[in-house]
């Protein structure tokens, strides 16, 4: 009796830890990892490191060398060599070491065996990155960041850069529209696509470049960022007369590029350009980013006159696309399907749109439309996204690599918010000043009314 006694003394306690632990482990993955999880992969990591890279053929012959100095120094036998390993790094989300690959190693060799990496050490995922030649950089991953989104504290963000989502790697992803100036996004309706616009809008308020948007919904995703837009069409009228002026704003700046390549023999090196950026400070332009929400209403059409304004609307953004990138004008063009069915111009104008980020679609011909011509093996990746996950995508580019990410939630109120006190950051730009939308003023007594959007990710 009194064994049965003790036994239920220490079973209490240990039966506690272990209902905590699963219950932190489905609810607060974070907390698991930092306290239980990092530690026992740590511990299985440094304890079978070299026999889980013999297993997963990760090893090579000794050298000449190395076996005659064991076999005179001991009796023991000479094991195959692994790849040196640096140090373990713990992060929040998993852990991070460098391996300093053998002769007649590859990163692909690591790359195969990531599977068998993830199943030995326990963890969710394992990554691989080329460091250098000869150095490849694992990345553990010890849970499912995706499942419940938190965006990296340190996110590199700056000027046309905005850290909108994150990886399933745990980096975020970044929308660089210096590195990729022109990008596509795909989605269903409820697929998270309008809050990856969401995060796109809020972002780039915050600095000095010129929003223009084209929602032909009726303005309903775009509008209650009218404090920041610098012009706004709400149907295809409206935007049939905004891409002339945008346009001519383009047309204008290549005219500065061009007087200032009127190069004299003493002009520096550093001072000749072929875009706005290679221009002084207080002459460059402020950069314009085009956000088109909805392509496809600018693509239908139901009589002969509106097919000659469509065909005249994707020739502007076709030349937008193309020319552009040099005078500081950026597209994110954001649709449920964009393909060759929408007529003429349509596929010409997806080839210029580097940056494709596909969310989930209600056929694979949608998602072959956004990354078919770029990552093939994405496409499958696409299609597999749940309803349950909105946010989720695929995003890649026409390097070819791609990956899968999440946007975190982000409220329509409080991106409206952003916009609002931003508004002071809002260019001057002439020509687009008849399409600038009108800002309603609220009375002290007539407060604005609260949205409550739906949530998308959350």
């Amino acid at each position: 009796m009194t064994d049965l006694a003790t036994l239920l003394e220490v079973g209490g306690p240990v039966a506690a830890l272990g209902g905590g632990a699963a219950y932190a482990r489905a609810n607060h993955p974070g907390v698991y990892w930092s306290t239980v999880g990092l530690p026992i992969s740590t511990a299985r990591l440094l304890s079978s490191y070299s026999s889980v890279m013999e297993a997963c053929g990760l090893t090579v012959a000794p050298s000449r060398l190395r076996v005659l100095a064991v076999k005179a120094t001991t009796r023991r036998d000479v094991r195959p060599i692994p790849p040196r390993r640096g140090i373990i790094r713990p992060t929040s989300t998993g852990l991070r070491l460098r391996l300093r690959l053998a002769p007649g190693q590859e990163p692909a060799d690591v790359a195969a065996s990531a599977e068998r990496l993830r199943h030995a050490w326990g963890v969710h995922a394992v990554y691989v990155t080329t460091i250098k030649p000869g150095v490849v950089e694992l990345r553990l991953v010890g849970f499912d960041v995706l499942r419940k989104v938190r965006m990296p504290r340190k996110a590199a963000d700056g000027f046309l850069k905005v850290p909108v989502a994150l990886r399933e790697d745990a980096t975020p992803f970044v929308r660089d529209y210096r590195t990729v100036p022109h990008g596509l996004t795909l989605g269903a309706t409820l697929s998270g696509k309008s809050m990856y616009l969401r995060h796109l809008v809020a972002g780039l308020a915050r600095q000095p470049v010129a929003l223009v948007g084209i929602d032909c919904k009726r303005g309903v995703e775009l509008a209650p960022f009218a404090p920041r837009l610098s012009a706004l069409a709400t149907d295809p009228e409206q935007a049939a007369e905004l891409l002339p002026v945008l346009i001519k704003e383009m047309e204008a700046r290549y005219d500065l590029i061009k007087a200032r390549q009127g190069i004299a023999p003493t002009t520096p090196d550093e001072e000749i350009t072929s875009d706005i950026w290679g221009l002084p400070e207080d002459e460059r332009p402020v950069p314009v980013v085009l956000f088109v929400d909805e392509v496809a209403e600018l693509f239908l059409v139901a009589t002969k006159k509106e097919e000659e304004r469509r065909d005249e609307m994707v020739t502007q953004l076709i030349r937008l696309a193309q020319l552009g990138r040099a005078a500081g004008i950026y597209l994110e063009v954001c649709g449920q399907r964009f393909g060759a069915e929408l007529g003429k111009g349509a596929t010409m104008l997806r080839a210029q749109l580097t940056g494709r980020v596909c969310h989930r679609v209600n056929d694979e011909a949608s998602a072959k439309m956004a990354l078919g011509d770029i990552a093939p093996e994405a496409v499958s990746a696409a299609c597999a996204i749940a309803p349950e996950r909105p946010g989720l995508a695929v995003a890649g580019d026409t390097s070819g690599g791609w990956s899968r990410i999440r946007t975190p939630y982000l409220s329509l109120g409080d991106a409206a918010g952003i916009c609002q006190e931003s508004a002071d950051l809002t260019p001057n730009l002439p020509g687009l000043k008849p399409f600038r939308p009108d800002v309603p003023v609220w009375q002290v007594d007539s407060p604005a009314p609260v949205v409550h959007p739906r949530p998308v990710t959350d």
